[in-house]
């Protein structure tokens, strides 16, 4: 009995042994890469990496008054902001990323991209470099 007692601890020290090397080889992978930057893809980029925004910049987003019949009528409509959770409302200010047409509320994108200049939804950067009259019209909203 005490042979299978010490057999059962030295497996499952084995064991625990082999996961914490495997946790490890990933770990340092996924740094080595980081660091390196040999393989990411010429449009990836990581979250962490991507500046923030400046207060100039985000004002020149499109911003518009949600619709609720407008949204109604739109196949890829979202009902809610992902930022803080809400439904959006008739009338509620609300701002477009045109770089992927998502949309949400004016204040929570704001205080979004301050701090990372990413989509909240897809990670897509956010390009401000269009000019107004250049977003997709498939969109269907009043921008202004």
């Amino acid at each position: 009995m005490v042979v299978e007692i010490v057999a059962s601890v030295a497996i499952l020290v084995a064991g625990v042994t082999l996961f914490v090397l495997i946790h490890v080889c990933i770990i340092g992978r996924t740094f080595s890469t980081i660091t390196s930057g040999a393989s990411m893809q010429s449009g990836t980029i990581l979250i962490s990496r991507i500046g923030s925004m400046s207060q100039e910049d985000i004002k020149k987003l499109p911003s518009y008054d949600f619709n609720m019949e407008e949204q109604k009528s739109l196949e890829k409509s979202t009902s809610e902001c992902v930022v803080c959770l809400e439904k959006f409302k008739s009338g509620e200010k609300c701002k477009l990323l045109p770089s992927c047409n998502h949309s949400f509320h004016c204040e929570c994108i704001d205080s979004w991209l301050v701090k990372t200049g990413a989509c909240p939804i897809c990670r897509a950067l956010v390009d401000i470099g269009r000019e107004e009259g250049s977003f997709p019209s498939e969109v269907g909203l009043e921008l202004r």
